[in-house]
């Protein structure tokens, strides 16, 4: 009797729904993706030289991925995150001139801030993250033209001399093993996956909610910084469109990598990786094709569409908290 329950319970589950299925999706598009490319431009998108460059383009999309991976696993939404970015440059740049490890600290510092912000109004106010995070992303976009509005604000000259791939690489990997290990094996990620999946129960579990949305807000906005460190190795200066779209990028990357868009329990911290090297061989193989700028858009937006309607949790429904 046990074994036909089990059966007509598995039988119930859509076949969306089933966990196999939701792993083996993204996989399955990263491959297919890879595939088309490879054969659409005659194997030049693999070649090694395309391929170091399709990775130091992949650096700074990865690390801010993290922050807003781990705001998305608890249920919220961050839209501010390019702006953020932008700030943050601003302030590495200048304080580069003085001294390089005093501008990372002050560059994830004014990160960190900037994610007590987004914080504050949405634990202690009651915003939705998705409306706080929009008014922030106003809000800094015009400090950052602001303070661009004379000229860009230039790092000192040698910083280049970060922008080698041993570099770039051991920077992103150490992130990627701190932030994974802290997510994995402390606990964190089990209270993340709690309150996604419905604050009320977290509570009853003894997760104490408010403060565990404030600090990953504010991890997030510390992570950003770092990501502005990467940025500003690679590009030197900051103008008014840094971190220009970024919060998009992010956020196709993350549902690309199979990343519930509503959080919870399904979350896995592989959908970062899979989903940022999906989006950039989709991007780079569009350009290499030579497709035009709208229609590249075009048909983002529709493997976005598609995506979040395959990985979003129906049982729970699309609550952004």
């Amino acid at each position: 009797m046990d074994t036909t329950v089990k059966k007509d319970s598995a039988e119930k589950i859509p076949f969306l729904e089933r966990p196999m299925v939701r792993t083996i999706l993204p996989i399955a598009g990263f491959v297919v993706i890879c595939v088309i490319f490879a054969i659409l431009t005659d194997g030049r998108l693999f070649r090694p030289k395309n391929l170091t460059l399709l990775l130091s383009q992949s650096y700074m999309l990865l690390i801010s991925s993290i922050g807003v991976f781990m705001i998305m696993t608890m249920g919220g939404l961050d839209f501010s995150q390019g702006s953020m970015l932008g700030v943050c440059s601003i302030v590495i740049c200048y304080l580069s001139n003085y001294n390089i490890v005093l501008a990372v600290i002050g560059g994830v510092v004014t990160g960190g801030l900037i994610g007590l912000i987004n914080g504050y109004f949405n634990v202690k106010r009651k915003i939705t993250s998705f409306i706080v995070t929009i008014c922030t992303m106003y809000l800094f976009r015009g400090v950052v033209a602001y303070a661009t509005t004379t000229s860009p604000v230039y790092a000192v000259s040698d910083i280049s001399k970060y922008n080698t791939l041993p570099f770039m690489l051991t920077f992103t990997v150490i992130i990627f093993a701190v932030t994974f290990f802290i997510f994995t094996f402390t606990g964190l990620g089990s209270r993340l996956k709690a309150i996604g999946a419905g604050e009320t129960a977290a509570r009853y579990a003894g997760i104490r909610v408010e403060r565990t949305k404030m600090l990953i807000f504010m991890t997030a906005g510390c992570i950003t910084g770092l990501a502005a460190f990467v940025n500003s190795i690679k590009v030197g200066s900051v103008t008014s469109t840094a971190g220009n779209q970024l919060e998009t990028q992010i956020m196709i990357a993350l549902v690309l990598g199979g990343m519930p868009v509503n959080g919870g329990a399904k979350v896995k911290f592989y959908n970062i990786i899979l989903g940022v090297m999906t989006y950039k061989i989709l991007a780079s193989g569009l350009v290499m094709l030579m497709i035009s700028t709208q229609m590249q858009q075009l048909i983002l937006g529709i493997i976005f569409l598609v995506e979040v309607a395959l990985f979003s949790d129906r049982k729970t429904g699309m609550i952004v908290k």
